[in-house]
């Protein structure tokens, strides 16, 4: 008996360390909490599924499909010269896929990254396509 218990203890622990709690740090939440889905889905395409969870919906999202072919990277060699070869040349597959929950009024209460990938400059493609940095004055 006591075995089941520590069992059932560590497996609702574990589950609890897998739990995403959104922060202020988070740039994507930071711009789209609290806008209206609306304004989303027109800016970023439309939901691939929706679920009505009784005090709003929660939609799932995909997009922001884009190809991008990142150049060899290369060393700084002697006089100025092309060095040795630190990485290839490759192409990324850059997509996203986000879990957005909103209120009775289709304003966003939450949005969640389920599927990201690094991207072109930086951890987050999805961070870089629905949050992007705004422009540096000049």
């Amino acid at each position: 008996m006591k075995l089941r218990t520590f069992a059932a203890a560590g497996l609702a622990i574990a589950l609890a360390g897998c739990t995403t709690i959104p922060t202020a740090a988070d740039p994507i939440s930071s711009r789209w909490v609290g806008q209206s889905a609306g304004k989303f889905f027109a800016a970023y395409g439309p939901p691939i599924n929706d679920v009505d969870n009784g005090s709003g919906v929660s939609y799932t999202w995909k997009g922001g499909y884009k190809t991008v072919r990142v150049p060899a990277k290369y060393a700084e060699g002697a006089d100025g010269k092309r060095g040795k070869q630190i990485s290839p040349a490759r192409t990324l597959y850059l997509r996203c896929q986000a879990e957005i929950t909103t209120s009775s009024d289709y304003t966003i209460r939450s949005i969640r990254v389920s599927g990201d990938i690094p991207g072109v400059n930086g951890p987050s493609y999805c961070a870089e396509f629905l949050a992007p940095a705004a422009p540096a004055a000049g």
